[in-house]
């Protein structure tokens, strides 16, 4: 017999010995092979036992991934807030823009009743007249407590108050707005509806209370008269109101001071007060508060000491110091013209003059 790790049927012919014994536990003949039993796990054992011979699939999802679903849920709650913000802010229903109205203007030259006062100093005849309490320049024209309307905000109140000041202090205390040299400053806050009216009235004046340039600011003839002292006298408000739900209006009520010498004269010519009253009604729309413009809608005009029988559409004439108003009125008015504005002419009371 052979030994326990013999074949079964003895050592085969040319198989190893002696040295190479110890090969015989890696060699195997052909009766090993038949002989040897074999054994096949079951699904159980192998799972108990081993590792799974293929790596276990995740289950399908059905519906849509995780991330899927929470972009959806993100989409729906902008649009929910979208239409929120759409019903409740006051920006969101858009309204026809109103026609932009054109300009009406009223001049009115104040007479003088004797010869105008003048005196050396402006400062003396400041403190002589009743504009001794006016602050002096912009600081004269302050902006009222901002409140909020139905349809407009705080800010935009205050953005129509402060274009409105802007307008105010470019065409009424620019020295080169006054003089007759430059209408940019004034003319770059016009809205854009506005400008054909605006350039017509300078391109060719007129009386007709549509394109009369002293409407739109306050230009002094330069051949009569110049600014003596840039210190000028300023008092008045501002006031802001809802027109409608797209429309803010800014109403304007102030008087101006200037001390002026006559064009030549010397520096020790007498000074002579020359005042001027604006009352203007400014409109805003959305558009217009953003690109801070305005729209001037009217405009009125006392000024004195004039002479009433001189044209103040173009020019606003002053008389100076020792200088007495023409004799004559203003050009007459023709009631079968019904396009014809009404001529106008008042007498400056002897209390608006400073006394010397």
């Amino acid at each position: 017999m052979g030994g326990p790790g013999d074949p079964p049927e003895g050592a085969p012919e040319g198989g190893p010995a002696g040295g190479e014994d110890e090969y015989r536990s890696v060699v195997f003949d052909e009766s090993f092979v038949r002989a040897a039993r074999l054994q096949e796990y079951s699904a159980q054992e192998r799972m108990a036992d081993h590792a799974p011979a293929v790596r276990r699939r995740p289950p399908l999802h059905r519906g849509l991934p995780r991330q899927a679903l929470i972009l959806v849920v993100l989409i729906a709650v902008a649009f929910a807030t979208a239409i929120y913000m759409g019903v409740r802010h006051p920006y969101s229903a858009p309204q026809a823009r109103r026609a932009v109205e054109p300009l009406r203007t009223t001049v009115v030259p104040l007479a003088p009743t004797g010869e105008v006062p003048g005196a050396i100093d402006a400062e003396n005849l400041y403190a002589h007249s009743p504009a001794a309490p006016y602050d002096v320049g912009a600081e004269g024209i302050p902006l009222p407590a901002a409140r909020s309307t139905a349809h407009f905000s705080d800010s935009q109140v205050v953005t129509a108050l402060t274009t409105a000041k802007d307008y105010i202090v470019r065409s009424s205390l620019y020295p080169e707005v006054l003089t007759g040299r430059d209408v940019h400053p004034v003319r770059s806050l016009i809205d854009a509806d506005q400008l054909d009216q605006f350039d017509q009235s300078f391109d060719h004046p007129s009386a007709d209370g549509r394109h009369a340039p002293t409407g739109w600011l306050i230009r002094l003839d330069p051949s009569r008269a110049r600014l003596a002292d840039d210190r000028i006298r300023v008092r008045g408000d501002l006031q802001a109101t809802e027109s409608d739900s797209g429309t803010l209006e800014v109403t304007a009520d102030h008087t101006f001071v200037y001390a002026l010498r006559r064009t030549g004269a010397a520096r020790n010519a007498p000074v002579s007060l020359f005042t001027v009253r604006r009352e203007l009604t400014f409109r805003f729309t959305r558009d217009d508060l953003r690109i801070h413009q305005v729209q001037l809608v009217t405009s009125f005009v006392q000024a004195g000491p004039l002479s009433c029988a001189e044209d103040s559409a173009s020019y606003l004439r002053p008389l100076v110091a020792g200088q007495k108003a023409r004799s004559g009125g203003p050009a007459g008015t023709n009631p079968y013209e019904t396009d014809s504005p009404t001529a106008l002419c008042g007498t400056m009371a002897a209390g608006a003059q400073p006394t010397v």
